[in-house]
């Protein structure tokens, strides 16, 4: 028998080589960071953490609350993939759901009321362009009211151990009551990434919308990351995807990820100082740490071959 049981695991090896055996046994070939420096960046609060085990490699002010933007909107998006069966399905727009947010200046992703969005559509202009009014339908159709999706993210938070979160709105707007930790947001960026959907979306840099009845060329709107972001290539990889945020009082904030001699690595900020049109610290930050991942690799890599 137990002969048997190694031919088995033999040919199970074999045959699942090219389906991502092979990349499974590379990982550990590949040395293991302990620490990273990551300071000198332009963001107070930050925090780097190994996607796969949770590992944290470095932080700055990790645990100190913040107000967490648009990063929001990273929850909302895994809830919608999560509790609406059809992402096909259609929702009707409502002259409700716009209710405040030109006059609080809420970034939108360009629909209309009454107009009848594919829920797919919404969860992309959630994610790409930061549409709250995407967030709030959605936030609508799921628990009835804003008020109500809150306590649901909550709930999530609470769930995927985000021990000093709490959520009052969708979208991210500015509330005291509204806020997180920069390890907190690792954490779920940690979690969704695991959901095929969820990376398929904050992977896209652009995407185009479905015809609807408003717009019968549907429309097309980028990742608020990726065009700030000239060349995702890093030292041994590339930065995969990310949620931006912003707010006056949030600063600039980046939740984003990358693969990095064949590991993934989460990477979160805050509080990055510059106007709402000065918007790249936190997108440099991220670039000169994922550098610094690079060649901590590339140097533990020549280090074993002398």
């Amino acid at each position: 028998m137990f002969v048997e049981i190694i031919v088995i695991c033999a040919m199970v090896i074999m045959v699942g080589w090219d389906k991502g055996v092979k990349e499974w046994f590379a990982q550990f070939e590949q040395p293991v960071l302990r620490e990273v420096d990551i300071t000198g960046i332009n963001s107070p609060d930050a925090v780097l953490m190994q996607a796969r085990g949770g590992k944290i490699l470095g932080e700055i002010n990790g645990e100190e609350r913040i107000y967490p933007a648009s990063m929001t909107k990273i929850m909302t998006v895994i809830l919608g993939i999560e509790e609406l069966d059809d992402l096909e399905e259609k929702i009707t727009l409502t002259d409700d759901m716009f209710a405040g947010l030109y006059e609080e200046g809420a970034t939108q992703a360009g629909f209309q009321p009454g107009e009848e969005v594919r829920v797919m559509d919404l969860l992309y202009g959630a994610m790409l362009p930061s549409g709250a009014e995407c967030c709030i339908a959605l936030a609508d159709t799921i628990s009835g009211s804003e008020a109500d999706f809150a306590e649901l993210m909550n709930k999530k938070a609470k769930k995927l151990g985000m021990v000093d979160t709490h959520f009052c709105d969708s979208t991210g707007l500015h509330d005291p009551d509204h806020y997180s930790t920069v390890k907190d947001i690792a954490v779920l960026m940690k979690y969704c990434i695991k959901n095929d959907t969820f990376r398929e979306i904050i992977e896209t840099a652009r995407h185009s919308t479905g015809i609807t009845n408003v717009h019968p060329d549907g429309i097309t709107y980028y990742s608020t990351m990726f065009k700030n972001l000239s060349d995702p290539t890093v030292t041994g990889g590339k930065i995969l995807g990310g949620k931006t945020g912003y707010t006056s009082e949030a600063g600039h904030c980046l939740a984003s990820f990358a693969e990095i001699e064949g590991r993934e690595y989460i990477f979160v900020t805050a509080g990055a100082p510059g106007s709402e049109v000065n918007n790249i610290p936190h997108i440099q930050d991220a670039v000169t740490v994922y550098n610094r991942v690079g060649a901590a690799i590339e140097e533990k890599m020549n280090d074993s071959k002398e």
